[in-house]
């Protein structure tokens, strides 16, 4: 038989709370906390590192592109130099010999000229085989490139023409070539050797 007592102290006895109620209350208590949207100090930690890091980045890539532009544009002037210097080497590569033949040509000249000077000069086989050289050899140096620079008449100009002595002249305007002692030669515009000239001025006084 049940003893009454028994019945009624279990039911005044309260019901402990169980490790599930204790686990349900505290996601409650989480749960009911508000959540702040601002990020947190590591958040922004790690947003200031990434940015540091691809400003670094830029920077890096910037540096390294403009030292490829720079290369390749010294490439390019380099480029440019050799080919200058090559074609230079083809168009002023026989200067020197030239600048050994001109006495030759000179030679040939003052013969030609000294036997058209004599009596004999209409019939004269060796002025004709002189006449002959002279043109053979001038027509090689026209040949090469090879200008004359034969200036009487002329203004003086000190670019081209060398002045040997200045004489006065009523008869010419002043500071104009008077006489070409030895002719000057060009080879593409760049100057082989200038022409030696005499130079006449107004007379003293005038």
């Amino acid at each position: 038989m049940t003893d009454v007592n028994d019945a009624s102290s279990d039911d005044a006895t309260p019901d402990k709370p169980t490790e599930t109620d204790d686990l349900a209350q505290t996601q409650e208590s989480e749960a009911s906390k508000p959540v702040s949207d601002e990020p947190s100090e590591t958040d922004a930690e790690t947003d200031e590192d990434s940015d540091n890091a691809l400003a670094a980045a830029k920077s890096e890539a910037e540096k390294y592109r403009d030292m490829a532009l720079r290369a390749e544009a010294e490439m390019q002037n380099l480029r440019r130099r050799s080919e200058r210097d090559v074609q230079n080497a083809h168009k002023f590569g026989a200067e020197r010999l030239i600048q050994n033949l001109l006495p030759v040509v000179d030679s040939l000249e003052k013969a030609v000229e000294a036997s058209q000077q004599a009596e004999t000069a209409e019939d004269d086989p060796q002025l004709e085989g002189l006449k002959l050289c002279l043109k053979l050899f001038t027509d090689v140096l026209t040949k090469e490139g090879i200008e004359v620079v034969d200036p009487l008449g002329q203004p003086f100009d000190p670019n081209v023409h060398e002045a040997l002595s200045m004489i006065e002249n009523p008869d010419m305007e002043p500071n104009s070539v008077m006489a070409v002692i030895q002719k000057g030669y060009r080879l593409h515009e760049r100057l082989v050797r200038p022409a030696m000239v005499m130079v006449s001025k107004a007379p003293a006084g005038a």
